[in-house]
């Protein structure tokens, strides 16, 4: 007997092309182990091929409701979304751009669910999407266009106390930091602290399921890498919303969902490359999910209570360091820069990807930081269309982790720190600000993106070690 005789049904008679039989076959070897009877498989079978949409979870038949939804969606009106033989229009800004950013930039303009792109000059090579890129695209959403840090975010919190505490207390604000927050991978308060945020719904969505515990044993905690909490000093040369002209004690904070976001990121990403199979290797990060889709509305779901997820850190970080100092902060502002937004340019709603990107409509306040040494800065947004109301969302890398560590090494950091006045209580060989670009360079690249309104120094910082 062929094993083709296997198969307890044609496939031609409940709608699949004969070109499949492989995947088939291999399926219904997996649901015989399991013990699934031949008339139950037929109408498995059956039933997936009406509504591959409710298949693409199942731990079996997945593969195979991916390819007939991707079938659908190239044959079908949703995907009469034609393969593009010219990219979107996009711009950049900034000068020596990564070329392989720059290249993915142009990967990105291909898709044909693009509409327009927007390369920030802070631009430096990621998964998918480069770092610093900014992509419009229809009625879809890209997991890895958004990150893996989903809603990595900047907080600052202004303080009317002395500045001179940084000179006078030092020690006092070094302890806070040590005190009231907690870093890496693994990182978690003990007991736990608590949010509202963990008391929504996390049951719509598997892996975030999967993931609420480790979430909320995270709460309040920073990652890894470039994130931080550090306390300097904000100019503020003209008023500021509520902050009149002056010098302000201000806490400033850059992390995101943790290690929560991250799972999210791969598990809609790997869902998304299965529904995709047209596209090529070097494309896969660049998978996307309609949002007229299960999946699609499942992981912008996901994508807003990470959102949520990552503004209650910062939240708690930043409500610990008051405590411990002992003041309510009188003014404060945030934004994320992983993320995807529902928005309207040329007349048109399209789906806005930043991945590490400010957003920067008119008026909008953001913050864009520099380094452990160089400063931040409090930006209002131009409102620039070519850039998609965006704006860079740091100096960013000039060279890898990996060449930094092995470039640098501890004395090369203390020499810089000692330069700038800075105390540094914890951070890795691959923070060490030599490795990133310019921030006054990067900020003198975009002055039709954004304008400065406030400048921070950092004077005590605490990273992961």
């Amino acid at each position: 007997m062929s094993k083709r005789s296997c198969v307890p049904f044609r496939l031609s008679d409940i709608g699949l092309p004969l070109s499949w039989s492989g995947h088939v076959e291999h399926c219904v070897d997996q649901l015989r182990e399991e013990g699934v009877p031949a008339k139950a498989m037929r109408r498995l079978f059956t039933d997936m091929v009406k509504r591959p949409q409710g298949y693409l979870k199942h731990p079996i038949l997945g593969s195979i409701a991916a390819m007939l939804c991707a079938q659908a969606s190239r044959s079908g009106p949703q995907a009469g979304r034609k393969r593009r033989t010219q990219p979107a229009p996009w711009s950049a800004w900034g000068e020596d751009l990564d070329p392989q950013a720059i290249s993915q930039m142009e990967d990105g303009c291909m898709l044909p669910v693009a509409v327009a792109g927007a390369l920030m000059p802070d631009a430096h090579v990621g998964y998918g999407l480069p770092i610093g890129g900014v992509l419009a695209v229809d009625n879809a959403v890209i997991p890895y266009g958004v990150g893996m840090d989903i809603a990595c975010r900047m907080k600052m919190s202004v303080f009317a106390v002395p500045v001179d505490m940084l000179d006078n207390a030092a020690d006092q604000l070094a302890v806070c930091l040590e005190q009231g927050t907690c870093f890496g991978v693994g990182g978690q308060f003990r007991p736990r602290k608590d949010h509202s945020v963990m008391h929504e719904d996390w049951g719509f969505s598997p892996v975030i399921k999967k993931m609420r515990d480790t979430a909320w044993a995270q709460l309040g905690t920073s990652g890894s890498g470039n994130h931080f909490v550090e306390w300097g000093v904000l100019d503020v040369p003209a008023p500021l919303a509520s902050l009149e002209p002056g010098q302000y004690l201000a806490l400033l904070s850059h992390s995101g969902s943790r290690g929560t976001g991250g799972e999210v990121a791969k598990y809609y990403s790997a869902l998304a490359r299965k529904l995709h199979p047209e596209l090529p290797t070097k494309l896969g990060h660049l998978a996307w999910l309609n949002l007229d889709t299960e999946a699609g509305q499942e992981y912008w779901a996901a994508m807003e209570l990470m959102g949520r997820y990552s503004a209650a850190n910062h939240q708690l970080i930043h409500a610990e360091q008051a405590r411990l100092l002992g003041a309510a902060p009188v003014w404060s502002v945030e934004n994320h820069h992983n993320f995807a937004w529902v928005e309207t340019h040329n007349k048109r709603t399209v789906i806005v990807h930043r991945k590490g990107a400010t957003p920067a409509g008119a008026g909008v306040l953001g913050i864009i930081p520099g380094t452990m040494v160089d400063p931040a800065y409090v930006v209002e947004g131009l409102g620039n269309p070519h850039a998609l109301c965006s704006a860079a969302h740091g100096a960013g890398r000039m060279m890898s982790r990996q060449e930094a560590k092995k470039r640098f090494c501890r004395h090369d950091i203390d020499y810089v720190l000692h330069k700038h006045g800075v105390r540094l209580l914890s951070a890795g060989l691959d923070e060490a600000p030599m490795a990133y670009k310019n921030i006054r360079d990067v900020m003198a690249a975009q002055t039709d993106l954004v304008r400065a309104r406030g400048m921070f120094l950092p004077r005590i910082v605490k990273m992961a070690r």
